[in-house]
């Protein structure tokens, strides 16, 4: 078992804590859309479908705002079209961001998002600078219940690729992209198992504290209140110590 990483944690508790719903469910929605329009609107044969609409009823979204997203993309309901886009940067402190954009207007994301960069004190980064300090992976997060050798026995007879400990009782499950809906179909029924989600897992990370990591944390926290930032992926590390003072 890989060691523990507070950066999934963190994400793991802003997630739980969510913002406003309506900026998750923007979000959640253009994803089904996107999901829809490249395969088709039956989950059992797209699985990013499926992975998009499990990950709506995690967050509680309504059936019928599930489906209107789904004949969106499918061309049944009349719709916006969105490009995916993926935008690299710095943070403060050197802490590299990976951001997955989906947008109908790439001109405005991108002064968006470099504006935010500026402004919290970070930039952009040319394509191919960042993305290659991280590993695309899929993930699902086993809540707290069942044992570490039991949740690492079915998970990898399922064929992930890891487990880790998700710092509270709990385990995030890995897994390598294209096996990442065969495992969490494969685990459904035996284990109490989260949605699953692609991420972009930093292979290094870079530890700050103080101010700096105060300032990580409010750039991350713009880039992700921006419409069109589906996701941010982040290569830092903050201690317990840090965390707690920056709470207070």
């Amino acid at each position: 078992m890989s060691g523990h990483n507070r950066w999934s944690k963190i994400k793991r508790k802003k997630e739980a804590m969510g913002g406003t719903k309506g900026v998750l469910f923007t979000k959640l929605i253009r994803e089904i859309t996107v999901a829809a329009r490249f395969g088709g609107g039956d989950p059992d044969h797209n699985s990013r479908l499926r992975t998009a609409i499990l990950a709506a009823r995690e967050a509680n979204m309504p059936g019928d705002s599930i489906k209107r997203a789904v004949l969106k993309g499918t061309g049944d309901l009349e719709g916006v079209s969105y490009e995916e886009l993926l935008y690299e940067g710095y943070g403060p402190g050197g802490v590299a961001l990976v951001l997955e954009i989906l947008t109908d207007n790439k001109n405005r994301s991108a002064g968006d998002v470099r504006s935010l960069f500026i402004k919290y004190g970070g930039s952009m980064a040319v394509s191919g600078a960042v993305a290659f300090l991280f590993d695309r992976k899929g993930v699902m997060l086993v809540p707290v219940g069942p044992s570490e050798d039991q949740v690492m026995e079915l998970a990898l007879d399922a064929g992930a690729e890891d487990i880790v400990s998700d710092g509270d009782g709990g385990f995030e499950i890995r897994t390598e992209p294209t096996a990442m809906n065969g495992v969490h179909k494969a685990l459904e029924g035996k284990l109490a198992v989260g949605a699953p989600k692609l991420v972009y897992l930093p292979k290094t990370s870079v530890h700050v504290e103080g101010d700096t990591a105060g300032k990580v944390l409010k750039l991350i926290e713009a880039l992700e209140e921006n419409d069109d930032v589906q996701r941010v992926h982040a290569n830092f590390e903050i201690d317990e110590a840090t965390l707690a003072s920056l709470s207070q």
